[in-house]
């Protein structure tokens, strides 16, 4: 059997960010479906200040993977080191590390580094990796860059929201509709077409593009990756492909309750597409009207589809 050999990559940056602001930023890993386009969501499984173990999904060359990573973080020195603890194949191990460098008051410099190997270190699979953490990498380090040039109005730029409707049926009826998506086309007036498919190599991932309408009839199509927990009565999901206002899109369902009622809840994350306020919403329109405008829009929408699981639920309860 061929050997395993160790392959590195390299990536950097320059961020006109201070290099605190910029740690920031990667040592909130919750917060990286915001702000890295490949991460759809990030679970932390364990955190005491200094390490933390994480559950990750993301997209990797048009694929959706999932593993599992301790991180220890140094904000001394600005570093974070990463293992994958339970790699995804092809991978066989998956090291790296996080640096943040100074570059001045108001600049720094990001460098992520990679060292992996794949069973049998077999070509096709270790240049399918490569090509994977040349994209993903790339992908976040400038959005990143991006993210740093705006860091003094990130506050105005990110933003998160949520709307509850109660429902007098056992959470399990609603949480059915909400994953069972494939029907919401047939059943809600703002989605006029919905294709979702489900890789077998990962229970509970949903892949699904969508039609929806606004109330002024224009039409949208987004794209995302959605993760399932019936256990837990949650659903998570990223836009892989968000309407031109929005860079980033991020969202929970959550149906909580008993046998005599439930509470379901839609909660979402954004960050707006600044440059593209004005010509969605026209010359005179302000970062204010923006963030109204999908505060209004997104929240219409997941209303809506609360509100129909509520009256599918309670109909099929009293069937």
């Amino acid at each position: 059997m061929a050997a395993e050999r160790v392959h590195r990559t390299v990536h950097e940056t320059e961020v006109a960010a201070p290099a605190g602001v910029v740690y920031g930023l990667i040592a909130d890993p919750v917060q990286w479906p915001l702000y890295f386009p490949p991460n759809v969501y990030v679970e932390r499984l364990e955190f005491d200040g200094a390490s933390e173990r994480l559950r990750m999904w993301a997209t990797a060359n048009g694929r959706v993977k999932s593993w599992t990573s301790r991180r220890v973080l140094d904000a001394a020195v600005r570093r974070i080191e990463f293992r994958q603890e339970v790699p995804a194949a092809p991978l066989s191990a998956m090291t790296g590390t996080w640096i943040v460098e100074p570059l001045g008051a108001e600049r720094s410099r990001l460098v992520l580094l990679h060292d992996f190997s794949v069973a049998g270190d077999r070509a096709e699979d270790v240049e399918w990796v490569e090509r994977a953490t040349d994209t993903n990498s790339r992908a976040e380090l400038a959005n990143l860059a991006r993210l740093g040039e705006r860091w003094g109005s990130l506050d105005d730029l990110v933003m998160s929201f949520e709307d509850t409707v109660r429902v007098d049926a056992p959470p399990e009826l609603v949480y059915a509709f909400l994953e069972r998506a494939e029907r919401w086309p047939e059943l809600l007036a703002h989605v006029s077409r919905l294709e979702l498919t489900e890789p077998e190599e990962l229970p509970g991932v949903q892949v699904m593009a969508m039609d929806t309408l606004t109330a002024d009839g224009s039409a949208h199509t987004t794209e995302s990756v959605r993760v399932c927990f019936p256990a837990d009565g949650r659903i998570v999901y990223k836009q892989t492909r968000t309407p031109a206002l929005m860079s980033a899109h991020t969202g929970v369902w959550t149906v909580t309750g008993g046998a005599y009622g439930s509470t379901v809840t839609s909660r979402h994350g954004v960050v707006l597409r600044e440059e593209a306020i004005t010509g969605v919403l026209g010359a005179s329109a302000d970062l204010a009207a923006a963030r109204r405008y999908v505060r209004e829009a997104l929240g219409r929408n997941s209303t809506a589809t609360m509100t129909y699981a509520k009256r599918h639920a309670e109909s099929a309860l009293a069937r």
